[in-house]
């Protein structure tokens, strides 16, 4: 089986590309979800992150406030690697887990891990994809989508590493630039040459 991981920049099209390699067939798996499963209620992560980080960054109902810690992560480089050291462990050895449980007839599957490079992982897989498109369109992207100001999706640009660093460390890579078709044609390509690999 080919382990692939797929990466790239934050609103670089990560998750269509995964979507678009699910409905090929591809058995794929999302690092963001795992990270949400590793900080659920009563979970050792979610105590680690209030011991961390106070009760401050919980809602009422004893979940995390996401918001409250991206706005504490994102101004401080030291608090984010705090936060890393807590859930990427568990983030990846229930990735491992599930390419372990994968039949063994599966030609292919993919991880989508955002921050692959930057967690030093990227060793771990067979082949590295990276979604990308301009840091312009990334910016863009992150202010419409997740109704950012320019500061604060500059911020969070700024806590990745580049994308075109990302870009020269993969073996394959989609742009997303372009439209839909441009885009499934590349992830097409890809698609197939994970197969002959």
């Amino acid at each position: 089986m080919v382990q692939a991981a797929l990466t790239g920049g934050i609103a670089s099209g990560k998750s269509y590309c995964l979507a678009r390699l699910a409905a090929l067939g591809v058995p794929t798996i999302d690092a963001d979800k795992l990270a949400r499963l590793a900080v659920v209620p009563g979970s050792p992560g979610l105590t680690a992150v209030v011991e961390r980080f106070g009760p401050g960054i919980l809602r009422g109902d004893g979940t995390l406030d996401r918001s409250a810690l991206a706005r504490l992560i994102f101004a401080d480089r030291v608090a984010r690697a705090d936060l890393e050291a807590i859930v990427h462990p568990d983030v990846y050895r229930r990735i491992r887990d599930w390419f372990a449980q994968l039949p063994l007839t599966t030609a292919a599957a993919v991880a989508d891990i955002p921050l692959l490079f930057e967690t030093g992982h990227e060793y771990d897989f067979d082949a590295v994809i990276v979604a990308a498109c301009s840091p312009e369109e990334q910016l863009r992207r992150l202010m419409t989508r997740d109704g950012l100001t320019e500061a604060d999706a500059r911020a969070r640009l700024a806590a990745q590493f580049p994308i075109d660093e990302k870009v020269r460390r993969a073996r394959y890579v989609i742009r997303t630039d372009g439209n839909y078709a441009e885009t499934d044609a590349e992830i097409q390509q890809v698609y197939e040459r994970l197969l002959n690999l």
